[in-house]
């Protein structure tokens, strides 16, 4: 077993419905999509007597995003060794200089890096879809992403985000990852044209799923789009056995809390990535 077979089956034995939003699967199949190589060098892995108890991601260079198991949350020497890796740049976790965590509300690993002077950055929200009951239908075309239509899934990504660099390629490269067989690419339509694009994420049946990414082209915007992609990958998560979906993303970002809202999902309470300046 290598580190990311050890990482991906953790983390998707964390995710619950029950815990605060933290690290998910489908965010290390995401960052698949720079290479196995580049996603091995990403992650960041802490044990106790062979036991995975932390899984970070250094998503970027600056900023490390972790889940803690479940029953660890609270656990103290495991507070103390996270807390002590990430302000050491000796240590290889985050560099010196500003950066940033993303770690779940309520554990002592959060309280623990406030103690020591760590600040609150921007506020993100986490919005949820309770997927028990059937999800709406889109009322849109959408087609799921097959290898052979992976550029026009590239394509209307790189077209909803200015500073995107996804590429066929890169898609071909998250394919290939771990994660990836427990997800789907979908593709919504404006008439005959790509317009909307999502990739959705499960943990495993019964289990939250994750949206990462979405996005509408921006010649196709103010149309639905997004919430008729959402509703469909949605769909497909519930498919797959996923017991909610959610999503996360900045609350400065109004357009989008707007259109998950759309599509059904409710907000849950704004959590703040850490900073130490």
């Amino acid at each position: 077993m290598t580190v990311l077979d050890d990482a991906v089956r953790a983390l998707r034995e964390w995710q619950r419905d029950d815990l605060p939003f933290q690290l998910h699967p489908g965010d290390v199949g995401w960052y698949w999509r720079f290479g196995e190589e580049a996603t091995e060098a990403a992650v960041r892995v802490w044990r106790r007597d062979g036991r995975v108890l932390a899984v970070g991601l250094l998503d970027g260079a600056d900023l490390l995003r972790c889940a803690i198991a479940p029953d660890a949350r609270q656990d103290e020497d495991l507070a103390r060794r996270l807390a002590d890796d990430v302000c050491d740049p000796d240590r290889g976790v985050l560099p010196a200089g500003k950066v940033y965590v993303e770690s779940p509300a309520g554990t002592r690993f959060k309280e623990l890096l406030s103690e020591r002077g760590w600040q609150s950055d921007e506020p993100w929200t986490s919005l949820r879809l309770d997927l028990s009951s059937p999800v709406p239908g889109p009322g849109v075309r959408v087609e799921v992403v097959e290898p052979g239509k992976a550029s026009l899934h590239a394509a209307v990504i790189r077209a909803s985000f200015e500073k995107s660099t996804f590429t066929e390629e890169r898609w071909h490269a998250m394919a290939s990852g771990l994660p990836f067989a427990d997800a789907r690419c979908l593709v919504a339509f404006d008439g005959q044209d790509a317009a909307a694009a999502i990739t959705v994420w499960s943990a495993g049946p019964g289990r939250p799923g994750v949206v990462e990414p979405m996005g509408v082209h921006h010649d196709h915007r103010g149309r639905g789009l997004g919430r008729a992609i959402t509703l469909a990958g949605a769909a497909a998560l519930r498919d797959l056995g996923s017991s909610s979906a959610v999503v996360c993303t900045p609350s400065s970002n109004a357009g989008a809390v707007a259109t998950y809202r759309a599509a059904g999902f409710t907000a849950l309470p704004e959590v703040h990535d850490q900073r130490r300046d």
